[in-house]
């Protein structure tokens, strides 16, 4: 029986032509039957993708013979479904694109990118430095902030103890709540970003930096990486969203959900959009409720105004 797998990847590097790089990676998925999402720009490529595992492995052979691309940190998972023809159900489609940014802050000016990665980003930590320095700041009277960089309905069922949470819908919006200075009481504190594979916190601990935050670090590989490496056992509470059908994955068989469900209020991780086919909220929905007619989250509740700081 073939095997499904999913990747994830980024890379922060300078990419002279975005354009011809975007023809060479279609190519590729196609003729190996990947499905996902790829955007590159000429700041690197930012890269989820899913398919039978021999065709997943000869892509990131090829890819990694690029020269830029050689050191690509992949986090892997489990897919779901292969259809007759092995391709992945996971995504509905393949998109290869050029954007101005490969993870949208709308900060493309303020980036800068060398072959080494972002310019003047934070501090990186392991998982297992992310513990040392929890327990450092303990020891000297002082707790970490954990500053989460996804979108605010992905923390609902899956964040680190304690997280500040911004009430964004998007990464553009955590922006400007800096620029506005709703957090700079934390600029003299030790902050952690993080975020799904690592993407958006490298670049947000950037952007932090260059706003005034003194002492700022970032998760690397991000919560998969983490998840890989203490699982349940540590400060990751709930469920992990991710972009696909799989729409949440859950790093142990101990983990347990912190969300409640949109409808009943019964502890669960499980996600559905809404029912109105223009809206593109995500609602947190138990199993019982998944099924009902009547999820439409603009009948039910504003999540746009529910507070999401924990």
């Amino acid at each position: 029986m073939a095997v499904s797998k999913i990747i994830l990847f980024y890379v922060f590097t300078p990419l002279p032509d975005a354009e011809a790089l975007r023809l060479w990676q279609r190519d590729l998925c196609e003729g190996l039957g990947l499905r996902g999402r790829i955007i590159l720009s000429s700041h690197g490529i930012n890269a989820t993708l899913g398919g039978e595992i021999d065709a997943v492995k000869t892509y990131l052979r090829k890819t990694r013979d690029y020269p830029p691309f050689s050191t690509i940190d992949v986090k892997w998972s489990e897919g779901s479904t292969l259809d007759e023809a092995g391709v992945s159900l996971d995504f509905p489609r393949l998109s290869v694109r050029v954007r101005d940014e490969i993870v949208s802050f709308g900060a493309s000016d303020e980036l800068r990118v060398d072959d080494r990665g972002v310019v003047g980003g934070g501090t990186r930590l392991s998982p297992s430095e992310l513990h040392e320095l929890v327990d450092q700041q303990k020891d000297a009277g002082d707790e970490v902030v954990f500053f989460d960089a996804r979108n605010a309905f992905e923390a609902q069922i899956g964040r680190f103890d304690g997280a500040v949470v911004p009430e964004v819908g998007n990464s553009r919006d955590i922006v400007a709540e800096l620029d506005n200075g709703k957090y700079d009481h934390l600029k003299d504190r030790p902050i952690v970003t993080y975020c799904t594979g690592g993407i958006r916190c490298e670049v947000l601990s950037s952007l932090m930096l260059a706003r005034g935050f003194g002492s700022v670090f970032q998760l690397d590989g991000g919560i998969v990486r983490y998840g890989e490496t203490f699982g349940d056992a540590g400060l990751w509470k709930g469920s992990l969203y991710v972009f696909d059908e799989r729409m949440s994955i859950d790093f142990t068989p101990d983990a347990r959900p912190i969300g409640s469900c949109h409808r009943c209020g019964s502890p669960t991780s499980h996600m559905q959009n809404c029912r109105d086919l223009a809206c593109r909220t995500q609602l947190v929905v138990c199993g019982d409720c998944s099924s009902t007619a009547d999820l439409f989250c603009r009948l039910h509740t504003d999540l746009s105004s529910a507070t999401l700081t924990f």
